[in-house]
């Protein structure tokens, strides 16, 4: 247990050092950067406490603490992936309405240096 522990700690730091670094390049905003970090503290915080991972792991009625732990980190990752589907959705519905509105705009343009051609 305490091999994959120990992995699961790497990982979350390695994910914070990521995400962290790609907000210093302004590859990730801030705000999206949020769900990362947080994914990343509560894996880091249960793969440092044993005590907690089995608190958790007993409320949800797993008797395995790493099963409850692997569970979690599905859960989170879930969450965050459900969460950037959502921001993905919106930008596209509105990437269709800006293309709409420019199509709309060079269509009265060109109407209008149509109309001053003749």
């Amino acid at each position: 247990m305490d091999g994959s522990l120990n992995a699961l700690t790497m990982f979350s730091l390695v994910l914070l050092v990521a995400v962290l670094g790609s907000v210093r390049r302004s590859h990730i905003r801030v705000e999206y950067s949020v769900s990362w970090l947080g994914a990343a503290l509560l894996l880091l915080v249960l793969s440092r406490s044993p005590a907690l991972m089995a608190w958790v792991a007993k409320l949800v009625g797993i008797e395995d603490p790493p099963l409850a732990l692997l569970g979690a980190v599905m859960a989170v990752f879930l969450f965050v992936f459900y969460r950037f589907s959502t921001v993905v959705s919106d930008l596209k519905e509105a990437n269709i309405a800006l293309t709409q509105r420019v199509a709309i705009l060079e269509y009265y343009l060109q109407s209008d240096h149509e109309s001053r051609k003749a």
